[in-house]
């Protein structure tokens, strides 16, 4: 019998591994601090070798949001590419072990290695991210099984996957099979540089093939290539029946067609802010998967947000449902 999913995902299959690390390592091993560089196989299997102290998790920015909805209660499953080596097989087992379906096998290929991101943690708290984008970047039509795609209710694609053609034609098939059998099918913008390369390519998925958008005020203002959050709100709600921005201390803003609604946040200072949005979506989505209005999804997708932001990494570390019933949302 085939499985039916409340969520599905789609994204890079990255594997975090943070070490911490002193600004005179920094600055020996050429990393620039506090930001995300891409680098190349050579140089990530350097940097690898040189870590101390590793600790290795599962990764991706919507392979998070699907293992928070996961932790929450939903059935969800995640379709990545890892390789058959050390660390595809322990990203596979890491999501598995959460609940997460984890749909591919791990490909033998001998040239391209499992995607990883090199974090060094400096005694400041900041992060300095060097990512090898390894195997997942092939992601094509062929990982995306259409009797996963065609019994999800929801389906949730990282827009980081959109730089290949081969993942444009994935995400349009995996969309069109979601809402072919009455799903709803969204994407996070994930980056506004993926949306300089690919407006107009973007904007036609979003209009055609898509349900609803979840990205931050600098996403959301980069499909328009607008400075005003109002204007770019509208426009994109002229193409999408649902848009949710987040704003950081400034809440969430939502359109459902010519409808706004504006959500607040308790601001909090965060110990570390990565997976932020990540866990904003995994609230989000938890709502929409279980028949809340948008108010409520935002509200859902808020303490998820807050619980990550309060210690270091992307993962929700407490009952994030037992949060949610303190303020009254379960």
């Amino acid at each position: 019998m085939t499985k039916t999913y409340d969520l599905v995902g789609i994204g890079n299959a990255v594997v975090d591994v943070i070490s911490q690390a002193d600004d005179c390592f920094l600055d020996n091993m050429g990393i620039e601090k506090g930001i995300m560089q891409l680098i190349e196989q050579d140089r990530a299997e350097l940097l690898y070798g040189a870590m101390a102290n590793r600790v290795q998790t599962p990764g991706g920015s919507v392979a998070n949001t699907i293992a928070g909805a996961g932790a929450l209660g939903l059935q969800t499953a995640f379709i990545g590419r890892v390789n058959d080596d050390g660390l595809g097989q322990f990203y596979a087992k890491a999501m598995t072990d959460t609940g997460v379906d984890f749909v591919n096998d791990p490909v033998e290929d001998g040239d391209i290695p499992t995607s990883r991101s090199m974090i060094f943690v400096s005694p400041d708290g900041e992060r300095s991210m060097n990512t090898y984008l390894g195997i997942s970047t092939g992601l094509s039509s062929v990982d995306v099984p259409e009797t996963v795609t065609g019994n999800a209710k929801l389906m949730f694609l990282e827009g980081y996957l959109f730089d290949h053609d081969a993942g444009k034609s994935a995400f349009r098939e995996a969309a069109r099979a979601t809402r072919a059998a009455g799903g709803k099918a969204g994407i996070a913008i994930s980056d506004p540089f993926c949306v300089d390369r690919h407006r107009a390519d973007f904007l036609a998925l979003i209009q055609h093939d898509l349900d609803f958008v979840i990205g931050n005020e600098a996403e959301i203002q980069s499909l328009f290539q607008t400075d005003h959050l109002d204007d770019a709100l509208m426009l994109t709600a002229g193409i999408c029946p649902l848009v949710v921005c987040t704003r950081s201390g400034d809440g969430v803003s939502i359109m459902e067609g010519t409808n706004r609604s504006d959500v607040a946040v308790h601001k909090v200072t965060p110990v570390d802010a990565t997976g932020a949005g990540d866990q904003f979506a995994a609230g989000f989505l938890f709502g929409m998967a279980t028949g809340r209005d948008v108010e409520t999804c935002a509200r859902m997708g808020n303490v998820c947000a807050r619980e990550v932001i309060s210690h270091i990494g992307p993962r929700p570390e407490v009952d994030v449902a037992a949060l949610m019933k303190a303020e009254g949302l379960l």
